[in-house]
């Protein structure tokens, strides 16, 4: 894969020099550790021997979100997405299908990529082949030596945040010798001394009053004082206002603990700009008059984390994404790629032309008006629920709902699909 680099943005080059630059060397030195006869170590202590991973992780998916503007986004998001497998040394006890779900991520992005280069620049087909051989090549050396988790070795040195110290500043100065240890603490003093004979004289004496007490009988209620009705709080209200709540000794009086205060969502510059060949329309709250009028066929639209928006589209444009957006409607004219839908929630589309395909993923509530010119549109969807297709019909919408439920069945050479009538 990293021959592949030659000539390649550098953005996607950084991104994989990350990953190259520590984890072959670390995951070779954790495997031939042996773990604590002990069990499991501490959970402190698993952090400490995973963070130099964990540190690659969170720096390349932080560079991923520095270059959203990218022209290698679609690259950088299919590392960013996959990268955690690096991870799979503490999955238990499946770690092989943890790595295929990263690799499937990584795959969203590169069918992207696949479709955008096929026809142009070969390059981005190597590099993904060679992308994700890496993830294929990770599964099956985790299904050959690590089916059920990671396997220690029961013959290397204990895994321990000293000997990953030791492993991550090889080749530097030996560190100081640790401090002489400190003074034995002073010999306890002699046992104290018991007077058991006392102890028990006092005992006896006062064993013998209790019983002396519990045989007087009936007697025993004549030192109790009479109490007449208007000393008794049920039966003199004005005893019941003046009493003040006495707290019950059984019961718990500590305060209620108080839930953590959210941190304040950072808030972004919304942005409506053309870069490059790219419309970029980010973190819209509340507009509905956003309007681009000077489109051009080899434009594309990047709609991104606008909440309770409308946009209008006019003109021709090679293709729209809606990402992780609420509440957001979109008007066009024509698309002659795709529109694809993702991660977002209550989403109105108003197909105005044509348009050849539209996706929709992990998306909840999605309605789509189709023009008569649209009704070849071949909708694709996946994990998503609450789609309508609105048609026209007679200077109208009629409104038909996408299927969200399936039956599968065997016919005797191949598996069959079909919707699932749910009859009420």
């Amino acid at each position: 894969m990293f021959q592949c680099l030659t000539n390649f943005p550098l953005t996607v080059a950084m991104v994989l020099v990350l990953i190259q630059h520590q984890y072959p060397e670390y995951c070779a030195d954790i495997c031939k550790e042996r773990k604590d006869i002990m069990g499991l170590r501490a959970g402190s202590e698993v952090a400490i021997l995973l963070k130099p991973i964990s540190d690659k992780i969170l720096e390349i998916q932080t560079f991923r979100e520095r270059n959203r503007g990218s022209k290698m986004f679609n690259h950088l998001s299919a590392v960013s997405e996959s990268v955690p497998a690096l991870g799979w040394v503490a999955v238990a006890p499946k770690p092989g299908p943890y790595v295929k779900e990263m690799n499937d991520a990584a795959t969203f992005y590169t069918n992207r990529v696949l479709k955008d280069y096929k026809h142009s620049d070969l390059r981005h087909v190597d590099w993904v082949k060679s992308y994700l051989n890496i993830w294929a090549d990770l599964q099956g050396y985790i299904k050959e030596y690590h089916t059920t988790g990671l396997t220690w070795s029961s013959t290397g040195p204990i895994a321990s945040a000293a000997s990953l110290l030791s492993t991550l500043t090889s080749g530097q100065s030996p560190p100081p010798p640790p401090p002489p240890p400190p003074p034995p603490p002073p010999p306890p003093g002699p046992p104290p001394v018991f007077d058991t004979e006392n102890a028990k004289d006092d005992t006896t004496t006062t064993r013998s009053a209790l019983f002396a007490q519990l045989n007087q009988g009936e007697a025993i209620t004549k030192g109790l004082r009479h109490v007449s009705d208007d000393q008794k709080t049920h039966k003199n209200p004005s005893l019941r206002a003046q009493g003040t709540s006495v707290r019950s000794p059984t019961r718990s009086h500590t305060s209620a603990p108080t839930t953590p205060k959210t941190p304040p969502q950072q808030s972004h510059c919304p942005v409506l700009e053309l870069e490059g060949k790219k419309w970029r329309v980010e973190y819209q709250e509340g507009k509905n008059d956003l309007l681009i009028t000077d489109t051009e066929l080899k434009q594309v639209a990047y709609i991104f984390k606008c909440n309770k928006s409308t946009l209008q589209m006019k003109g021709k444009i090679n293709s729209i994404t809606i990402d992780n957006c609420r509440k957001f409607g979109l008007v066009f004219n024509n698309v002659v790629g795709i529109v694809e839908v993702i991660n977002s929630k209550d989403i109105q589309i108003q197909v105005l032309g044509k348009v050849p395909t539209i996706s929709i993923n992990k998306t909840e509530g999605c309605h789509i008006y189709l023009s008569e010119e649209s009704l070849d549109c071949e909708i694709v969807s996946a994990k998503s629920s609450e789609m309508n297709i609105l048609i026209p019909q007679d200077g109208d919408y009629k409104e038909f709902p996408v299927p969200e439920q399936f039956k599968t069945s065997w016919d005797g050479s191949k598996l069959v699909t079909d919707p699932a009538e749910i009859v009420g």
